[in-house]
């Protein structure tokens, strides 16, 4: 919006000349980046003391490590304002006509609906049952579903590398390596969905999920910009033997946006948290990484970029099913990161310890754009 507005006036003369530096990608996504910063920054204080006031207090479950209960009452529901913080700016600082700008505000702002209703009977209810779960995932397939439809069923992703899957540590131009249209269709929605929810489950001390989250988007900051860019004639995809994909680098002031506006949540969200995010803050954040992914055709490296999310989930699987089948537990409680803290880790040290781990993972995914 404010990208087509003043970036119109830089053929003029005098200072709005200087206007012109709004075409670059990489002006517009620091922008965003601040923008996404101040809104989070400025508006928590004002937005905490309104969820205290309205009593949208955290309900915490009773099978939980007893050191929660203090947490009973803290505010929730706080990542409703990450999602403005992601969205306006990225509405304010992309090209609007870009088809995976409306597709990620989309994606973002669907899964923020459905983890709104969760976080909203939750409060309701007194309980942390919420949304059914069978209506939190029809919700959430069909709002991935429409979203991939819109990518691959039109003309946005070039015909050549459409369903063609791209994988770390190969060249993308001489590995080919592709699915069926529907297989395809499926194995895309399955990323965002199972993205969405990952990050979800991983939300479960303060500023735990938040730091991978902001480390995931900078990373697919750098992975989207590749991916979508070209500088001076040059081909950074092609140099990189990733796909390029036309368009796609707008995605990166989505992703600025995400950075800023998580940094400045987690200044209210770390330990001791002042304010949760929710699922309504979770379930988009993740669905958003999801989509970065699939539209960057990056499912495989978002295994490793999102390392902490993927052992979060794999230890609730192991955990339920060894259950199921035997009779016992593998870890002390699931998701792991509860697991770490009744072996008698101090919450912030398994925070930050996982934020260590989700910060190397970052840097292996990078490394492989050189090691094709």
């Amino acid at each position: 919006m404010l990208y087509h507005l003043l970036y119109g006036l830089h053929d003029q003369a005098g200072w709005l000349s200087g206007l012109n530096v709004l075409r670059y990608t990489s002006t517009r996504i620091l922008l965003a980046t601040l923008t996404g910063l101040l809104l989070t920054l400025l508006l928590y204080p004002w937005f905490i003391r309104t969820l205290q006031r309205i009593q949208l207090g955290q309900v915490v479950r009773d099978d939980g490590p007893e050191s929660h209960l203090v947490k009973r009452g803290t505010p929730t529901m706080g990542g409703s304002l990450i999602i403005f913080a992601v969205i306006i700016p990225t509405v304010l600082w992309s090209d609007l006509g870009n088809p995976f700008v409306l597709l990620s505000t989309l994606v973002t702002a669907g899964f923020g609906v459905i983890g709104f209703l969760d976080d909203f009977l939750k409060v309701r209810k007194k309980s942390s049952g919420g949304l059914p779960g069978k209506y939190k995932f029809l919700g959430q397939f069909a709002v991935a579903t429409a979203v991939v439809a819109y990518l691959y069923g039109g003309d946005i992703m070039p015909d050549a590398i459409r369903y063609r899957l791209a994988l770390p540590l190969t060249d993308f131009y001489t590995a080919q390596i592709s699915l069926p249209p529907a297989l395809y269709w499926v194995f895309s929605v399955l990323v965002i969905v199972g993205a969405s929810n990952a990050v979800n489950l991983t939300d479960g001390l303060d500023g735990l999920a938040i730091g991978p989250t902001i480390i995931s988007a900078g990373t697919f900051l750098a992975l989207t910009y590749a991916a979508g860019t070209m500088l001076a004639g040059f081909d950074i995809a092609r140099y990189l033997n990733i796909p390029h994909i036309p368009g796609v680098g707008e995605l990166a002031i989505y992703c600025g946006a995400m950075c800023g506006a998580g940094v400045g949540f987690l200044w209210y969200n770390t330990y001791p948290a002042s304010v949760f995010m929710g699922d309504v803050g979770s379930l988009p954040l993740g669905a958003g990484l999801g989509f970065l992914a699939v539209a960057s055709k990056n499912e495989f490296t978002l295994l490793i970029v999102g390392g902490i999310f993927v052992l979060e989930t794999v230890s609730v699987i192991v955990q339920v099913a060894s259950f199921k089948l035997t009779g016992k537990r593998v870890f002390k409680m699931a998701p792991i990161h509860h697991h770490y803290e009744l072996k008698g880790w101090a919450e912030p040290k398994v925070i930050v310890r996982f934020w260590i781990i989700s910060f190397a993972l970052a840097l292996v995914a990078l490394a492989t754009l050189k090691l094709r």
